[in-house]
């Protein structure tokens, strides 16, 4: 039976939210709605991954588990990858947690687990069908095209694919794009060497850490999802996660 653990890495320091994973949501701070969905999913384990012991103590506070990482890491692959040698437990997989979506769909993260358990999966992450115009041409949404097995091909902020000849008010019903879902699945082998991989020529151009796996050769299968998961980048977004837990019924298991 495939061990999968999963990691949230979660820096004090970010540069638009400093000290973002402390911040109060309706009396719960970020990063404990966090770990509360993923408790809520198959996850043998869920491991916050730090760099600051403010985060790490109020982990303990409500009875999680935490490792220190390093401060200087580029990506949150890169800090998954040191939590996961650090771990005393070994795993078979693990699922990268982003720190910043306090209400994040634990069915998502099941998915997550049942496709990287496939044996020939190296990667794996998820994609939302676009139905909105504004989100198709938005650069701050990220898009995918897949092959018929569910691959991925190429991931741009660009609307892929382009659709010669027709109007852009008409692209969405003339074929289906999708927007990428930024959580990630990783064989364990395949987690340590993407943590040794210099950033590559496509990933520098478009900003998206993904297409150094792709220029690499490795292959990140993916499954559609149904909703995208809110994030907080600035401390204005609190009020839109705030009115969402008062607002809505969330997943509880």
């Amino acid at each position: 039976m495939m061990k999968v653990v999963g990691i949230i890495p979660a820096r004090y320091n970010s540069t638009r939210f400093p000290g973002k994973p402390l911040a109060m949501i309706n009396g719960k701070t970020m990063i404990r709605r966090v770990c509360e969905q993923a408790w809520k999913s198959k996850l043998d384990a869920v491991v916050v991954a730090t760099d600051d012991m403010r985060i790490a103590d109020e982990v303990l506070t409500f009875g999680g588990q935490y490792v220190l990482t390093k401060p200087n890491h580029q990506s949150g692959t890169d800090r998954c990858c040191e939590a996961m040698e650090i771990l005393e437990e070994k795993y078979d997989a693990v699922i990268n947690i982003q720190g910043d979506e306090p209400f994040i769909d634990p069915r998502q993260i099941n998915v997550l687990i049942d496709l990287i358990s496939q044996e020939d999966t190296q990667l794996a992450s998820l994609a939302k069908r676009i139905d909105d115009e504004e989100e198709l041409f938005s650069a701050n949404s990220v898009k995918v095209v897949m092959d018929n097995e569910g691959k991925a091909l190429y991931f741009s902020r660009n609307p892929i694919p382009y659709l010669r000849n027709v109007a852009r008010e008409q692209w969405l019903d003339k074929c289906d794009f999708y927007q990428h879902v930024g959580i990630y699945a990783y064989k364990a082998a395949i987690l340590r060497q993407v943590a040794t991989m210099q950033p590559s020529r496509l990933e520098l151009a478009e900003s998206l850490e993904q297409l150094r796996w792709l220029e690499n050769g490795l292959s990140i299968k993916m499954a559609v999802t149904d909703s995208v998961n809110v994030s907080v980048d600035i401390p204005s977004d609190l009020l839109k996660v705030e009115h969402l837990a008062r607002t809505q019924t969330l997943y509880r298991g």
